[in-house]
């Protein structure tokens, strides 16, 4: 399996000032953080493009991107723009991390219709050609089903050529094949909403399944990939009593539908309850065998000993 170093990445989204990002950035660099992110929700957080747009002003090392753009939320031509200025003033350290939306609350509240998951991942994939059209040199034009674009050609064009890494993530085949197709990094999510919650979805071997998918549609390209995890379903709880810990989240995720015992929940890819020790092990059994290297971790500082163990190795 893979012995790519690991990269960590933690977010910024309950930070709302320039002051906060600064001591945010720095804490991220001290500890060995990757990756700063930031949200994308019409929630009481920054907006993701000003805010990423600021991380790379007040830092100099880490690499930026959204966990995930909603591509509903924005004409990709437009977000084209938006991302490759960033990537400029940065020096080229953005990642495109996009996805299809989820959330219908979000647009209901704002009149935004939520079609069908196969309309909203159509979309999500002329969006992706869109965005890369965008991103290279010269016009383009490009006649889908959700986008036209005649002869354009977008500026600025972004210091990484032929384009930023493309982050696309999800929990089924058709978005992870997308993924396998267009992305560099491919972000394993677990199934928990429609239909309804697949507790197989967020196992260890669920998680290996989905890379099995991703494997096949990936071809040739596969060891290229990067593979990313991220914490779900329950709060990430430094203890020295993980089983108590993962027994009472057990509890509570049974009166939401998804059953799914405590040892089990330990042995997820998205659960984060152990000691210190526990979670080097983790994740360090998912790039052994899974071949998982990048990984976030929450709000910056929650995991900071663990990351301080393993970044860079």
């Amino acid at each position: 399996m893979s012995r790519r170093p690991f990269r960590f990445l933690a977010h910024a989204r309950d930070v709302a000032s320039v002051s906060g990002l600064r001591e945010t950035a720095r804490h991220a660099e001290a500890v060995g953080i990757d990756t700063l992110v930031i949200p994308d929700h019409l929630l009481p957080q920054l907006a993701p493009v000003a805010a990423m747009a600021a991380i790379t002003a007040i830092s100099d090392r880490l690499r930026v991107t959204a966990f995930v753009l909603n591509n509903d939320l924005r004409h990709p031509a437009v977000l084209a723009q938006d991302l490759a200025s960033i990537d400029v003033l940065s020096d080229g350290r953005l990642d495109v991390a996009i996805g299809a939306g989820w959330n219908r609350p979000e647009y209901d509240a704002i009149g935004l219709p939520f079609d069908p998951a196969p309309v909203r991942q159509a979309r999500l994939a002329e969006a992706v050609a869109v965005l890369k059209g965008c991103f290279a040199e010269g016009p383009f034009s490009f006649h889908g089903s959700h986008y036209t674009i005649n002869s354009y050609d977008a500026y600025p064009k972004p210091v990484q050529q032929p384009h930023p890494p493309f982050m696309i993530g999800g929990g089924g085949r058709r978005t992870l094949e997308l993924a396998a197709r267009e992305a560099q990094i491919i972000g394993l999510a677990p199934r928990l909403r429609v239909p309804g919650p697949d507790p197989t979805s967020v196992s260890f071997e669920g998680t290996r399944e989905k890379i099995g998918w991703v494997r096949q549609a990936a071809g040739d390209r596969f060891e290229a990939l990067e593979l990313n995890i991220y914490p779900s379903m329950t709060a990430i709880c430094i203890t020295d009593s993980p089983l108590s810990e993962a027994t009472v989240a057990s509890e509570r995720l049974r009166q939401h539908g998804i059953v799914i015992g405590a040892e089990e929940l330990l042995d997820s890819p998205h659960i984060y309850i152990g000691t210190v020790d526990d979670l080097v092990a983790k994740f360090t059994r998912l790039r052994a065998e899974l071949g998982i290297t990048s990984i976030m971790v929450g709000a910056v500082g929650e995991l900071d000993p663990v990351v301080e163990r393993l970044a860079g190795t």
